[in-house]
C-alpha cells in the first residue's frame, strides 16, 4: 500500500499516529483517508491495517457499508436473503484539502464520491491531546452533508437482514495478539454485554495497553457500540442500529467520538477517570 501524503500527529513531541490522506488501494476495498500506525505515547502500536482476516480493516477512520446501496466499507456486500456478495458497488473517499493542519490535529474536506458523483461531503477534525505521561486522547469528530439533490439513507448488514452486525460510522480495528483483548463498560464486561450498548464508554484492555472509546456528544451517545473481540479487535459506532438513517438533501449527521490511548492495563476506575478528563470541556 503506497501513499501520497501522511501527516504525523504529535503528543508531547512525540509521533503517536501517521494520517494517510490519499491511499493507493483497490476498488474493492473502498479506499479511504485513514490513521495507521496509531501508538501508545510508550510506542506500542494499537491499530492494524489490511490484516489477512479482514483487509479491507484500514486503522481508525470513517467506513459506511451502505450509503445508498453504496458500500464505503470495502469488501462484500450483505445483499438481503443472499448473504455477504461481491459487487461492483464501491465507493470511495477522496481528500479534498486540509483547512487547518498542526502538529496535533488537523481538519480536512473529504467528498464521498461513488460512480464519479459526489454523495456525500465530510468535514472531519482530528486532535491528539496529552491526558497523563502514559495515556492522551484522539478527538474525532465527522460531519457528513449531503450534497445531492435527493434524500439518502445510510444502512448496515443488520438494517439489511443480519442481526447484530450494525457497524458502520467511526470504526478502530485495534491490535491483534496471541490473546483477545478484555472488554470493560462502566457496569459489565465482556464482547456480549458490550456490543449493541449504549454505554457511556467501551474499553478494550490489551497486554500491554488500553483503548477507552467514549461518545463526546449527546447524539453520538445515541449510538449503541459495535464491539469484536473474538473474531477480531475492534470497536465503532452504529448509525444505522435497526433502521436506515435518513439525511435529506443538505442536511448535516455530526458524531464524536474520543479515544484514549493509554499504556498498561487499566481497570475499569482508571479508564473512567481518564475518559471523564477526556472529554471535559
Amino acid at each position: 500500500m503506497t501513499t501520497h501524503e501522511a501527516p504525523v500527529l504529535r503528543v508531547a513531541g512525540r509521533p503517536v499516529g501517521r494520517y494517510v490522506t490519499r491511499p493507493e488501494l483497490p476498488e474493492r476495498l473502498s479506499p479511504r483517508p485513514y490513521l495507521h500506525p496509531v501508538t501508545t505515547l510508550a510506542g506500542t502500536a494499537v491499530t492494524e491495517l489490511g490484516p489477512a482476516d479482514h483487509p479491507h480493516h484500514l486503522g481508525v477512520g470513517v467506513a459506511v457499508p451502505d450509503v445508498e446501496g453504496h458500500n464505503f466499507w470495502g469488501g462484500r456486500t450483505f445483499v438481503r436473503d443472499q448473504g455477504p456478495t461481491e459487487l461492483d458497488n464501491h465507493g470511495a473517499q477522496r481528500h479534498a484539502g486540509f483547512p487547518l493542519r498542526d502538529p496535533d490535529g488537523f481538519v480536512e474536506e473529504l467528498r464521498w464520491m461513488a460512480a464519479g458523483t459526489e454523495l456525500l461531503h465530510e468535514r472531519r477534525t482530528v486532535a491528539a491531546t496529552e491526558l497523563t505521561r502514559s495515556a492522551w486522547a484522539l478527538d474525532f469528530t465527522f460531519s457528513l452533508t449531503n450534497t445531492t439533490p435527493a434524500t439518502l439513507t445510510i444502512g448496515s448488514p443488520a438494517t439489511n437482514g443480519r442481526p447484530g452486525a450494525a457497524y458502520g460510522g467511526f470504526f478502530w480495528r485495534a491490535r491483534k495478539e496471541a490473546a483477545a483483548p478484555d472488554v470493560l463498560t462502566p457496569d459489565t464486561e465482556g464482547e456480549e454485554r458490550a456490543h449493541g450498548s449504549r454505554a457511556d464508554w467501551v474499553a478494550l484492555v490489551g497486554s500491554s495497553w488500553t483503548l477507552v472509546f467514549a461518545g463526546a456528544t449527546e447524539r453520538t451517545r445515541q449510538d449503541p457500540w459495535f464491539v469484536r473481540t473474538a473474531e477480531y479487535p475492534g470497536v465503532g459506532s452504529s448509525l444505522a442500529h435497526r433502521d436506515r438513517l435518513p439525511v435529506t438533501p443538505g442536511d448535516t449527521v455530526v458524531r464524536r467520538i474520543v479515544t484514549v490511548v493509554a499504556d498498561g492495563r487499566l481497570d475499569r476506575e482508571a479508564a473512567a477517570a481518564l475518559v471523564k478528563k477526556a472529554v471535559s470541556p
